[in-house]
């Protein structure tokens, strides 16, 4: 049996029960075999494959917390420190019903190699809670983040563990704990990103995570002479990520014509109305059944079906495994070119095998959507010199990270023999750093 094999059947029989993270571990070591099976004798001599997979520390605790009718609640928190080879540790809080261990080790996993493609000195990491702030009361979410937060504290620190936002921890949220974390250890540090700007945060970080994923698309198709001017564009989701997605969509002469949450999605011919977009989701916090109310002439359905829609770019930006082997059927019958990950892991591991068969061009989210995390790492670099950039000056540095990764990728694929597939090739180009890394520091 290959060294790979072992290692998965390894991973598959010690974490029982968590799907998400084995379907990750899966597809990024058997991406990997080109490189672990040239340097088999020594990676497994030094347990190199091991050390990667298994997190550097779990923490796993109750958040008990009073809601407005006086009643003690109890959720469990969760912060997976994975890997710090080449930082500290760096990512997201998920504030959400589905949130489990295995989901924080999937999302913590694939979080090493995002960081590493950044270019950027950070390890990775992930956090989050069952909690569901969604129809909760300011009062209550401040309860349940002081709580949170009066646990973790003990744990991270600006150059040891530098959690952020994620799904479910929005601004409010992340203004919490870090008055929280702040009254606790009694130092004002750049321990959170996704700061207010009022307090350390940084400019672009709230369109960082939409606006690179369309930097990488652009990065992409003009290397094969294209650009996005005149295509058409299916958006699934309609947070953070999909709203500031749609809007750089326009920008740079796209058409998005779709956007979903959990209970429906819409079908706008004429193009999302950004504005409307805005006002229902940040403004209102509603839901997308609204949208009618500003363009009659939209389509709203319940359910999902974004991926029905006739596109040249689909973007997947809401949770994991949305698109399945059905919807990646579709895309195909429907002409679809390019499938770029603006969510974490939101295609099933058979949807993105039937894509890459099928020849359409497939940006996995590890690339494409690490420019959130890459303007995390500027933002601490702001609060590190004590200066706040310009939204010119920390976007145009997105826009050059977004490129090298994008090119990275491209030639890692290309050394390996594995020309336009861009999974292999961001999977490989991550886990050189990491590896050189980990040899330089020896067995730890």
């Amino acid at each position: 049996m290959s060294y790979v094999d072992e290692v998965i059947e390894r991973i598959v029989k010690e974490n029982p029960n968590e799907p998400e993270f084995h379907q990750a571990v899966k597809e990024v070591l058997n991406s990997l075999r080109p490189v672990v099976d040239a340097n088999e004798e020594k990676f497994r001599k030094d347990a190199l494959l091991e050390r990667l997979t298994n997190p550097e520390r779990q923490l796993k605790f109750r958040v008990p917390w009073v809601d407005d009718k006086g009643q003690v609640q109890v959720n469990t928190g969760y912060r997976v420190q994975y890997s710090s080879a080449i930082g500290p540790y760096k990512g997201g809080i998920r504030l959400h019903p589905s949130v489990n261990l295995g989901i924080i080790k999937f999302l913590g996993f694939e979080q090493i190699f995002k960081n590493s493609l950044t270019g950027l000195p950070i390890g990775g990491g992930k956090g989050g809670s069952d909690f569901d702030p969604k129809g909760k009361s300011d009062r209550e979410v401040m309860a349940f983040c002081q709580s949170f937060m009066t646990e973790l504290c003990k744990y991270i620190g600006a150059d040891t563990d530098v959690p952020a936002g994620d799904i479910g921890t929005g601004a409010r949220e992340i203004g919490y704990m870090f008055g929280q974390y702040k009254r606790i250890r009694g130092v004002y540090e750049g321990v959170l990103t996704g700061k207010g700007l009022s307090y350390g945060g940084s400019l672009a970080r709230k369109e960082a995570t939409g606006y690179g994923l369309l930097y990488i698309v652009q990065e992409m198709l003009k290397s094969k002479g294209d650009s996005l001017q005149g295509k058409t564009v299916i958006v699934s989701g309609a947070g953070n990520v999909a709203t500031y997605a749609i809007e750089k969509a326009y920008q740079l002469g796209g058409k998005p014509v779709t956007c979903s949450d959990s209970t429906g999605w819409v079908y706008d011919p004429d193009g999302i109305d950004l504005d409307a977009l805005k006002e229902i989701k940040e403004v209102k916090r509603a839901r997308l059944t609204e949208y009618r109310n500003y363009r009659p002439n939209a389509e709203y359905h319940e359910g999902r079906g974004v991926w029905t829609v006739k596109a040249d770019i689909a973007l997947p930006c809401a949770t994991q495994n949305e698109l399945n082997l059905e919807d990646a059927k579709t895309l195909v019958a429907n002409g679809t070119k390019v499938v770029a990950e603006g969510a974490n892991m939101p295609t099933t591991q058979e949807a993105t095998d039937y894509l890459q068969e099928n020849g359409i061009i497939f940006l996995p989210g590890k690339a494409a959507n690490a420019g959130g995390v890459a303007t995390s790492a500027l933002e601490m670099s702001q609060n590190s010199e004590r200066l706040s950039w310009s939204f010119e000056e920390v976007d145009a540095k997105l826009q050059g990270i977004m490129a090298n990764i994008f090119h990275n990728i491209d030639n890692a694929a290309k050394k390996y023999g594995f020309e336009g597939n861009y999974v292999v090739g961001a999977n490989i180009a991550g886990f050189e750093k990491v590896v050189d890394a980990m040899n330089a520091q020896g067995i730890v």
